[in-house]
C-alpha cells in the first residue's frame, strides 16, 4: 500500500461524489491533494473543504480529462507547481443511464472518452516519473459493472470492463518494467442498483 502522508496525490473528478470524499480523506491523512475537475464551481467549493480538513492549502486545476492536448498541458503544470505525482486516482466518469437505443451517438462517445481513453492521457502524463523513480500508484475507479453487465449501462459497463482491463494489462506490464510502480482497480457499486461489489487490487 502506498504511503499517503506527504504524498502528491491527484485525483480526477475531485469536486464531487467518490472524488470528493476520496480526497478529504486524502487531505486528512496528510496528502496534498491536487484535485482535476471539469467544474469550477464544484473546485472552489471543495478546496476550501480540503484546507478545512487538513488545515492546508491544496492545488485545483479545471480540466476535461477527455481533452488529451489539455491533459497533458496541466501536467506539465502540476510538475512546475507542485512536483512529481506520487498517487493518480483516475476516478473521472460519466454514466448516462439510458436503454441503449435510447442513448444519443454523442453520449457514448463522451462515455469512453471520459471513462476509457482518458485513463491512457492521464497515465501517459505522469506514468514516465514513476517509472524513472521506481514508485508511485496508479488507481482506477472502475465499477462493478466493470466485472457484471447490467441493464440501461450498455455504453458505462462496456467503458468499465475496458478500465478494468487497462489496470491489469498495465500492472502485467510494470511487473517486468518498474516493479515498484503499483497498480489498483476498485469496482465499487451501490446497494440500490442492485449490482454487486467487486473490488480487485
Amino acid at each position: 500500500m502506498s504511503q499517503i502522508s506527504g504524498a502528491n496525490v491527484l485525483i480526477t473528478g475531485a469536486g464531487s461524489g467518490i472524488g470528493r470524499l476520496m480526497a478529504l480523506k486524502i487531505a486528512r491523512l496528510g496528502g496534498n491533494v491536487i484535485a482535476w475537475d471539469i467544474n469550477q464551481a464544484n473546485l472552489d467549493r471543495v478546496l476550501g473543504e480540503f484546507q478545512a480538513a487538513s488545515g492546508r492549502s491544496h492545488h485545483g486545476y479545471l480540466c476535461d480529462v477527455s481533452d488529451k492536448a489539455r491533459v497533458y498541458e496541466l501536467a506539465d503544470q502540476v510538475r512546475a507547481d507542485v512536483g512529481d505525482v506520487d498517487i493518480l486516482i483516475n476516478n473521472a466518469g460519466v454514466v448516462s443511464g439510458k436503454p441503449l437505443v435510447e442513448t444519443p451517438d454523442e453520449s457514448i462517445e463522451t462515455t469512453f472518452r471520459v471513462n476509457t481513453m482518458a485513463l491512457f492521457w492521464t497515465t501517459k502524463a505522469f506514468l514516465p516519473q514513476m517509472i524513472a523513480r521506481d514508485r508511485g500508484h496508479v488507481v482506477t475507479i472502475a465499477s462493478a459493472a466493470g466485472l457484471i453487465g447490467a441493464a440501461r449501462l450498455v455504453d458505462y459497463s462496456a467503458s468499465k470492463w475496458a478500465a478494468v482491463g487497462f489496470d491489469e494489462s498495465l500492472r502485467v506490464e510494470l511487473k517486468k518494467t518498474a516493479p515498484g510502480v503499483m497498480t489498483t482497480v476498485v469496482c465499487p457499486y451501490f446497494i440500490n442498483t442492485g449490482m454487486f461489489e467487486g473490488v480487485k487490487t
